[in-house]
């Protein structure tokens, strides 16, 4: 019982009886002989085996550990068909929001461009004269020209954005 426990639990660790051999520092040949039931491990080497293993000694003493069957083994493949298949389609709807965003932004500045040019400033035939109207037209005027600078390199960031997110056949 005890050495079928060993070999069982040591497979479903995915460790090699050399690894296993590593961390409880001893030689193979020894897990070997274990599994094999030719020997058992004494008392302290029963508590660190447990240890290494994250399991109890009663589960390496008496209860029976089942192997993983292939059935058990469907059951995970398909719940991580099911992540992965929800990941992807998290992954492709950023990417359509990211898409219109950028195409959104294209459209927004050449609106706004648009209707630069057809206005010509309209600000400028203000009358300065009076404080108010002052300092409405030096903001508009303020605003313009950071817009004028800075919407190119912005529109040219979106036309690649919206290029490199588009869906790809």
């Amino acid at each position: 019982m005890l050495s079928e426990n060993i070999k069982a639990i040591r497979k479903s660790k995915g460790l090699s009886q050399e690894e296993l051999a590593i961390k409880l520092r001893v030689v193979r040949q020894t897990i070997s002989k274990w599994e094999q039931g030719l020997s058992v491990p004494d008392a302290d080497m029963l508590i660190s085996i447990s240890e290494v293993f994250e399991t109890p000694v009663s589960t390496l003493l008496g209860e029976t550990v089942a192997e993983t069957r292939v059935d058990d083994l469907r059951v995970i493949s398909e719940k991580l068909e099911v992540v992965n298949l929800q990941l992807a389609r998290g992954k492709a709807m950023r990417r359509k929001a990211a898409h219109w965003t950028f195409i959104s932004l294209c459209a927004i500045i050449t609106t706004i461009f648009t209707v630069l040019i057809v206005l010509n400033s309209p600000y400028s035939a203000w009358d300065y004269s009076q404080p108010e109207t002052a300092v409405v037209g030096v903001a508009f005027h303020a605003l313009e020209w950071l817009f004028v600078r800075i919407a190119p390199l912005a529109l040219i960031g979106a036309i690649v954005g919206a290029c490199l997110t588009r869906k790809r056949m």
